[in-house]
């Protein structure tokens, strides 16, 4: 993994990345948001489910489309939809071994809130593995694979895109970190045969992933 040697920075998305899928968190958020949606527009679940879906495919976040067609305040929303059990996530203390060792900074990235990564990273055993979380209130509100929050980071954060590395479960949310001259790696269970030109490396563990690499 020789194009990985010159890394700095190691930027971690959080849900589907630093946990497994099966997990399944955000099965609870999903109905937490609806039930909020419900509480807050006076509409039945059924067409609840229908506009958190149609949001989340039109602005990439359920909340983004609420913020925007209904002027949404959005800390409410946010607390309440995290209110969650994080029992699933079991601790992980290879992966945090592994991260450990790694050279240079240790960063977040997440679509969630600083709260929310902080009971994710506790539950891992990985409260203090990270330098920062960057979370949905310091991009903005404005979600991936947008570019904005991307730069937002880098600059906030004083990251140079070449010498950095992102991991993320999603394809599409790598696109922008690609273009910008970071290394990608997308992780879960994807299909290596077909894997498109912005990803450079896909692994199904992340742990043994980051364990093999060589400095």
């Amino acid at each position: 993994m020789k194009k990985l040697k010159h890394i700095d920075a190691w930027i971690f998305d959080l849900d589907n990345t630093l946990y497994p899928p099966s997990c399944k968190l955000f099965d609870q958020i999903a109905v937490k948001m609806t039930d909020y949606i419900v509480a807050q527009m006076k509409i039945s679940p059924e067409a609840a489910t229908k506009l958190r879906h149609g949001y989340y495919k039109k602005y990439g976040t359920t909340l983004r489309g609420l913020m925007v067609e209904h002027d949404l305040e959005p800390h409410g929303f946010l607390d309440y939809v995290h209110d969650i059990d994080y029992a699933p996530v079991a601790a992980h203390p290879d992966l945090i071994a592994a991260i450990a060792r790694l050279r240079g900074r240790k960063l977040v990235f997440t679509a969630g809130t600083k709260a929310h990564a902080a009971n994710v990273l506790k539950r891992l055993g990985g409260h203090d593995s990270f330098e920062c979380v960057f979370d949905i209130v310091d991009a903005d509100f404005i979600p991936k694979p947008d570019a904005r929050p991307y730069e937002i980071f880098l600059r906030q954060h004083q990251v140079a895109p070449e010498q950095a590395a992102f991991f993320e479960d999603i394809s599409e949310n790598l696109l922008v970190p690609r273009s910008l001259g970071m290394r990608t790696i997308l992780v879960g269970k994807h299909d290596e045969a077909i894997l498109p030109a912005h990803v450079d490396y896909v692994t199904k563990d992340l742990a043994a992933f980051l364990t093999q690499l060589k400095f």
